[in-house]
């Protein structure tokens, strides 16, 4: 196997690459742009590969709602323009896509993959324009949504929900956190190791794949503060009251069954996917 990783120098294709080993063929924003089919043709071209992973996204949430049109043309035509080229070579294409295609419609349990989808958000409504080009355009390919990322390499560039509240925790002794939104907190180093055996397989369709368990954004802090050893008062209010351009899903956890049948294991807790994270923080720095 030859596998492209598209976006392998961000936050969770700089996981995924080490996992591949000699198999992965890393490829950047300067190697190849997604909303140009001719880069497209020209750097996998190249290189040949036997497989294509897209980690690559416009994921600037809120700004979506500004620039909607930016976030199509990535992340909806962008991998119509990949999938489109992976179906003429026959090549399977493995899609990382995210929680946010939900977010319109209620749930009390954790979304399905059969799920009516609905995104709230033009960043939503973008990935999942995605996820239909390649359904439509690529026969073999496998859509993982996922929910909640968090990785070391984004601690080296823009930053994660951990990083930010470990940052926050420092500067101030207390903080409001939304706790009315739900979600499973998911380690790019897990979430990695199920598509570096996923993209093994042939069992062809759309995975949700996230850490195990599910806990508001305010839990999740107290988590981070309490592993941190943070003296951080964390106050707990409804999402209304942290104003943001872009609506989030209010329950956006996923159920990841599937997955485990074809892994055959179960993904590891969010919570033991934090303290390897932090753990792994400090003996790295």
């Amino acid at each position: 196997m030859r596998i492209a990783v598209i976006g392998a120098f961000g936050q969770l294709g700089s996981d995924l690459m080490p996992l591949l080993g000699e198999r992965g063929i890393p490829l950047g924003h300067h190697d190849v742009e997604l909303a140009e089919p001719e880069s497209i043709a020209s750097a996998l071209g190249a290189r040949q590969p036997t497989h294509v992973i897209n980690c690559a996204a416009y994921n600037l949430v809120d700004k979506a709602e500004d620039e909607p049109e930016v976030a199509f043309r990535v992340n909806g035509f962008g991998t119509r323009n990949l999938a489109k080229w992976c179906a003429s070579q026959k090549i399977p294409l493995l899609q990382v896509s995210t929680d946010y295609v939900f977010g319109l419609e209620k749930s009390d349990r954790p979304w399905l993959e059969t799920d009516p989808t609905g995104p709230a958000s033009a960043y939503g409504a973008s990935k999942l324009a995605g996820e239909i080009f390649v359904r439509s355009q690529c026969p073999q390919h496998l859509i993982v949504r996922t929910c909640g990322l968090y990785g070391h390499r984004a601690a080296r560039g823009k930053g994660n929900f951990v990083e930010t509240m470990l940052r926050l925790g420092r500067e101030r002794p207390e903080l409001k956190i939304v706790a009315d939104q739900y979600c499973t907190p998911t380690s790019t180093a897990d979430l990695a190791a199920a598509l570096a055996r996923l993209i093994e397989s042939d069992k062809w369709g759309v995975y949700h794949a996230t850490n195990a368990g599910q806990c508001s954004w305010y839990e999740f802090a107290c988590e981070i503060f309490r592993l941190a050893n943070l003296p951080v008062k964390a106050i707990p209010i409804p999402a209304a009251e942290y104003a943001l351009k872009a609506r989030r899903p209010d329950f956006s956890v996923l159920d990841c069954s599937k997955l485990q049948s074809v892994l055959g294991v179960p993904q590891p807790s969010w919570q033991d996917a934090l303290a390897r994270y932090l753990r792994d923080r400090i003996t790295t720095a």
